[in-house]
């Protein structure tokens, strides 16, 4: 009896360890760019690395067709307000065919600011952008530009979410 007890608590050790390795994400650090963030699923795949010429940064979930993220960093003027910021934006996407604007949502995670989603077509398909902008100082914003597919961006939402609060400036 004492022997299947040290075995179930053995085996329960090595499961509860495996499932805590299991959800640990992965954290995006380059030394090219001054930022990072964490990405909360291993089907987050790197497609584009920041390099001294482009400091941009892609992903995509599992296919670019189920999901895009780029990081820009826009230099803003010191008075800036970010409603203008996120209105010089949309201005750049309500071309594309089907555009609809969304709500502006205001954001908190390691750094503050807003979030703009909207849909719009493409090749036939419903799509959906959700793009956080978040404010890392007076003249720098960070651009999270996520698009997918209507209903596949709104089932990663969580992720977005979170890839959005765990991104940060390098002390």
């Amino acid at each position: 009896m004492k022997l299947t007890k040290s075995i179930f608590l053995a085996l329960l050790t090595v499961v509860v360890f495996s499932l805590s390795a299991l959800a640990q994400e992965d954290v995006f650090k380059d030394p090219t760019v001054d930022y990072t963030f964490a990405l909360p699923d291993a089907t987050w795949k790197m497609t584009v690395r920041p390099s001294a010429t482009n400091p941009n940064v892609e992903y995509v979930y599992r296919d670019r067709r189920d999901g895009h993220l780029s990081v820009r960093k826009l230099a803003v003027a010191k008075d800036a307000i970010l409603t203008d910021v996120i209105q010089d934006e949309a201005q750049k996407v309500q071309i594309w065919p089907g555009f609809v604007a969304g709500r502006e949502e205001n954001f908190g995670g390691k750094l503050r600011g807003s979030v703009f989603n909207f849909e719009y077509v493409n090749a036939g398909k419903a799509m959906a952008g959700r793009y956080y902008f978040l404010r890392a100082n007076e003249t720098t914003v960070y651009l999270l530009r996520f698009a997918g597919p209507k209903d596949g961006l709104r089932v990663l939402r969580s992720q977005t979410d979170s890839i959005a609060r765990t991104f940060n400036i390098k002390s």
